[in-house]
């Protein structure tokens, strides 16, 4: 019992906690492996949960015990500063996101461009939900910036998030979709589809905002990845993986 309690005494960190980040679901194939360059360079581990942006801002409005919010855009980090709940009065934006349109190689659209979404070929689009996802919101501006929200209003295939917009055009269950480059560079969907970059003037711009939260077990470790986040090492591998820095 005396050397149970020794050991407890002299290595807390046995007992400690990971960190916990709540992650926007487009960050679901580009946040693990920063997560491992982070965790090797500071012995910290870090468990993150990949949800829709504004599942997430629920989850922690109402008690979830994250550390840090890593937002696919800057209204959901703003929610949760109004609520009280963030370390700042800003979120502090890290990258920004891109809307493409997806298809699969075995698709009736071997050239995705604007005259796809205008085919009646296209029977069926995926987009995420416009109240749940940024991307989503995204993809319903740039319809309706394009003229075709209302030809394609019966055709969309409404996905929670922008992780399961891409699991639908994958898996066949929509023929196209409207989702995040940073799916679409994927392994998996770069060597399953094709894509096409929708005009950036079509939508507002995806800023992703982060906030570390007030009631963080771990504040300095979440600020520490955080800043990592921002650093020119990261910022390229960010940018490999589809986000384009925020400035």
């Amino acid at each position: 019992m005396y050397k149970l309690l020794l050991f407890l005494l002299l290595a807390p960190s046995a007992l400690a906690q990971n960190l916990r980040v709540a992650a926007a679901a487009d960050l679901q194939p580009v946040l693990p492996f920063l997560l491992q360059q982070f965790e090797a360079k500071t012995q910290i581990h870090v468990d993150a949960s990949y949800q829709s942006s504004a599942t997430l801002a629920a989850q922690i409005e109402n008690g979830a015990p994250f550390d840090l919010f890593l937002a696919a855009d800057l209204s959901f980090p703003r929610h949760v500063i109004a609520a009280g709940l963030a370390e700042t009065a800003e979120p502090v934006p890290y990258a920004k996101g891109t809307l493409v349109l997806w298809a699969r190689n075995d698709a009736p659209f071997q050239h995705l461009s604007l005259d796809t979404l205008r085919s009646p070929e296209l029977k069926t689009l995926a987009i995420a939900n416009p109240q749940h996802a940024p991307y989503g919101r995204a993809a319903e501006a740039s319809l309706r910036h394009l003229g075709l929200y209302d030809q394609l209003k019966s055709r969309l295939v409404v996905a929670e998030n922008i992780a399961q917009t891409a699991q639908f055009v994958d898996s066949g269950n929509a023929q196209a979709g409207l989702i995040s480059l940073t799916s679409a560079v994927s392994e998996r969907l770069r060597a399953h589809g094709h894509f096409f970059v929708m005009p950036p003037d079509s939508y507002p711009p995806i800023l992703q905002g982060a906030v570390v939260l007030k009631h963080a077990a771990h504040k300095q470790d979440a600020q520490r990845l955080l800043d990592f986040l921002l650093s020119p090492e990261a910022k390229q591998e960010l940018s490999k993986r589809g986000l384009e820095p925020a400035q």
